[in-house]
């Protein structure tokens, strides 16, 4: 499907590419989540699957610090260097977060760092559903 969308001249937009805050790198297991907030009910925010996907947030901040960039502006880097056609959108109510997430464009990512966080996230079992289980099931996926 998705090299038709190419040929097309159709982009991938990534939903959510900084998983909710969590690769912005400021979210960790003890983070308390106001009442109300989505991430409450979401399997991999679970304090247990926030603790254990803490190794996620380490590859991507460890390129950070040698970039001298944020670990969301990594992780967007990194989106926009796996293909042309992948657009990532990243949601927020906050300016200043529109102005750091605008700001993974100009993070270069050498093949040695791609290579880096590829050969990281290649050891990580992502732990809890992305979704919860009923909104999953209405995705059809």
């Amino acid at each position: 499907m998705l090299p038709v969308l190419q040929e097309l001249g159709i982009g991938f937009v990534p939903f959510s590419p900084l998983g909710a805050g969590f690769l912005a790198g400021e979210i960790h297991e003890n983070t308390k989540f106001e009442p109300g907030d989505f991430r409450n009910s979401v399997p991999r925010f679970s304090p247990e699957a926030r603790k254990a996907n803490m190794a996620l947030v380490d590859v991507v901040k460890t390129v950070a610090e040698r970039k001298g960039a944020t670990p969301a502006q990594v992780a967007l880097a990194w989106l926009l260097a796996q293909k042309p056609w992948i657009v990532p959108i990243p949601g927020t109510k906050k300016l200043s977060r529109v102005e750091e997430n605008v700001g993974g464009a100009d993070v270069d990512l050498t093949e040695a760092d791609l290579s880096e966080i590829r050969v990281g996230l290649s050891k990580i079992q992502v732990q809890g559903e992305r979704l919860p289980e009923a909104v999953l099931k209405m995705t059809g996926l």
